[in-house]
């Protein structure tokens, strides 16, 4: 072959070189357009964050992946630890279990004392994990207590008295705060948690969540039917913050954090415009996550003060008719030999709370495998209970 053949063979090359170039940055270009244009542009924002800050799924050590609103805490005071704190010797096939479940941390909590406490994978008694959806049970809580400072009337109000689009909705001038706690509100939302087109995902990461949360429909009347969904608690989060007149974590700072001594400050993460993730994502010590729960066992009293009214904690656990494992946001299970009520986040986050034993379990990690009952029931729950319960 001549040179000129070879550089005329070498040009054309060149130039089938870049129009395959040109084809697949168009066609690239052109999917990209797709993906913003269809709403999932998030998933940018998702791939950047995950890039940038560590696992590349939702973590119980997003803490600082996000922006977020602080909560402060006031005269901060640990634990008062058991005079048997971790003699308890917890079995090899719990442990395993535990292992098995990635779990990051486990706390037992017997009469107002911390009796055992034990951290993995790197974390202590200061790490902040997140909640996930405890914070649904947590928002509950400060629903109570917007009906003790009268901001709310009860949780029977409407909720178009705070979001006024709702008034004129067919099925949403029914809509109250209790049926978005119970998880009856009828809105048209799929939850969904396995793929990132998925509404979750975007709610996850997405810039406005007041947009995506007003902007779902409802499909049916509230109150006739339990369907499990984090736009009915984002949709809460939006009307307490209006009807209390602040930020979702000075709230809670101010009514739970500082009047319980909490021993560290909490994160709260928020969109891009400082509205909290009220489906998700509080920030805290498993020991703080504990204090909650004790909160819980002693009917909203804390040395003496009532930080939310007896009368409301007890209608906060009470199971609903259409789902007798659900209360306001909090999990119900009367059929287990031992009764308790629990918080539940996605990856296996618990704050348990067993009354005829005065006791808190709290257990945080980082497994989205767990098996549940025919009521959605995660069946780690029980396990510990049954093993923890009857030894410390």
């Amino acid at each position: 072959m001549s040179h000129i053949s070879k550089i005329a063979r070498s040009q054309t090359i060149h130039n089938d070189m870049n129009k395959k170039w040109a084809f697949f940055i168009a066609g690239t270009s052109a999917v990209v357009s797709l993906i913003y244009l269809s709403g999932y542009g998030y998933i940018f924002k998702a791939i950047g964050i995950n890039l940038r800050k560590g696992p590349i799924t939702p973590s119980i050590d997003d803490d600082d992946k996000f922006p977020f609103n602080p909560i402060p805490t006031k005269n901060p005071n640990d634990f008062e630890k058991a005079e048997n704190y971790n003699s308890a010797r917890i079995s090899g096939r719990l442990i395993e279990e535990l292992k098995k479940s990635r779990t990051s941390s486990l706390l037992v909590i017997r009469d107002n004392k911390l009796v055992y406490e034990q951290y993995w994978k790197d974390h202590n008694f200061t790490s902040a994990q997140n909640s996930f959806s405890m914070a649904k049970g947590i928002l509950s809580m400060l629903v109570g207590c917007a009906i003790d400072d009268g901001r709310l009337t009860s949780e029977d109000q409407l909720v178009s008295t705070v979001i006024p689009k709702y008034r004129d909705s067919k099925f949403g001038k029914h809509l109250t705060f209790r049926h978005l706690m119970t998880m009856q509100s009828g809105l048209d939302w799929k939850e969904e948690y396995h793929h990132p087109f998925a509404p979750n995902s975007k709610q996850y990461f997405i810039g406005d969540l007041a947009e995506q949360a007003l902007d779902i429909d409802l499909k049916e009347m509230p109150g006739e039917k339990y369907e499990y969904q984090s736009v009915s608690a984002q949709l809460l989060g939006l009307a307490l913050k209006k009807a209390v007149g602040c930020d979702l974590a000075d709230y809670l700072s101010r009514k739970i954090w500082q009047p319980l001594g909490m021993e560290f400050p909490a994160k709260w993460s928020t969109d891009d415009k400082g509205v909290e993730k009220a489906f998700c994502c509080i920030h805290a010590t498993p020991r703080d996550f504990a204090r909650i729960g004790q909160l819980i066992l002693q009917n909203g009293n804390w040395e003496g003060r009532q930080i939310i009214s007896r009368t409301y904690c007890q209608r906060m656990l009470f199971p609903t008719i259409e789902n007798d494992a659900f209360c306001y946001s909090i999990w119900a299970d009367d059929e287990y030999d031992v009764k308790h009520r629990f918080f539940y986040g996605f990856l296996g986050q618990f704050i348990i709370m067993i009354p005829e034993k005065n006791m808190v379990i709290v257990k945080t990690g980082l497994y989205n495998r767990l098996k549940v009952d025919k009521k959605l029931r995660p069946l780690q729950v029980r396990s510990l209970i049954s093993e923890i319960a009857h030894i410390i």
